[in-house]
């Protein structure tokens, strides 16, 4: 659901960007305030693990339509929904300034309608309640179905009331919004799955890792490591994005396919001063536009792609820790 300028009016926009920064700040805050510096790698490492898996568009059988994950509701379920949502801008801010993967000027719309709804829906209307006794394969499979499929449909009527809103005359809400929701509810079922193997993969590795997850009566052992299991998962990550991205569906995502199906195409035309500076800016941060080398088809370019944003993204989160103090130094905390 990385919308594009063209879909968006600025005064819409620059809405979405002042939510988006407002949740932002408050997630901030809070981060400040639990104040926990083992969540610095585990950051990088998931925000790197989900933009490369972000990167596997899986074919939605009999539709013409692919889908990928979002990574909302797996980030949050892991690092809590504050951490999560930076974490999750952290890989959105990637993918747009660096692979043009989503307008500029619709960054904050892609921030809401894919960060917002996974990271603090998903986590603590619907994952924090059923882990509430503790953690179990199966709680953790149902939870993860259900946050990722209601959190997807919630950002996927954002889009359309966004389209609405700026006044995209070629996508009439009540088609559009018939044509989004059921492509996105396959796609949340699917992203659901993805994210409670994952999950449930964690749980058994080191089941501390997960948030919200209250005291189980029966206490249970990881059978890895902390650093074994942050090493897994950027292993996993690597492997995603520097192989399996070759093999990754080449079909329209939901948003392009629904596009496609009311308004005959994928790309819309906006003319303005706005969007010619933001898609001036984009052209000269995207050294990797669409995930490729420039003016190359080369495969070679994906997996670049894929490992080097991974990495970016790591960078990304751990350098942002530092730099805006997301965890403070326990000694001055403790003075404080």
């Amino acid at each position: 659901m990385h919308m594009a300028d063209a879909l968006v009016a600025p005064a819409v926009a620059g809405t979405m960007y002042v939510l988006s920064a407002s949740a932002a700040g408050v997630s901030v805050k809070k981060v400040r305030e639990e104040n926990d510096p083992k969540k610095i790698p585990v950051m990088g490492v998931m925000g790197a693990f989900v933009f490369a898996t972000q990167m596997l568009n899986f074919t939605i059988p009999g539709t013409g339509s692919s889908g990928h994950l979002c990574g909302g509701m797996m980030l949050s379920a892991i690092l809590g929904p504050y951490a999560g949502f930076l974490t999750m801008i952290g890989v959105l801010l990637v993918q747009c300034l660096l692979f043009a993967d989503g307008g500029l000027l619709a960054l904050g719309c892609n921030i809401w309608n894919m960060a917002f709804y996974g990271c603090f829906v998903g986590a603590l209307l619907i994952w924090k309640p059923i882990m509430k006794k503790g953690a179990t394969r199966g709680k953790i499979i149902l939870a993860s179905i259900l946050g990722c499929i209601l959190t997807l449909q919630m950002g996927a009527f954002s889009v359309t009331i966004e389209t609405l809103l700026s006044g995209v005359t070629e996508l009439p809400f009540s088609v559009f919004v018939a044509t989004m929701q059921p492509i996105h509810l396959a796609i949340g079922l699917v992203e659901g799955l993805i994210t409670a193997a994952v999950l449930v993969f964690i749980h058994e590795a080191r089941p501390e890792l997960l948030w919200g997850v209250g005291e189980s009566t029966e206490v249970k052992e990881g059978k890895l490591s902390l650093k074994g299991t942050v090493i897994a998962l950027a292993v996993a990550a690597a492997i995603c994005g520097g192989a399996i991205s070759l093999f990754a569906s080449s079909f329209p995502d939901g948003l392009e396919w629904s596009m496609e199906q009311v308004a005959g195409t994928t790309e819309l035309e906006a003319d303005g001063g706005v969007y010619d500076t933001a898609a001036g800016i984009q052209e000269s941060t995207s050294l990797l536009p669409d995930y490729a080398f420039k003016n190359s088809e080369s495969a070679v370019g994906t997996s670049f792609s894929g490992i080097v944003g991974a990495l970016v993204v790591v960078g990304v989160m751990v350098g942002a820790s530092y730099a805006f103090k997301f965890f403070k130094n326990k000694d001055s905390a403790n003075a404080a």
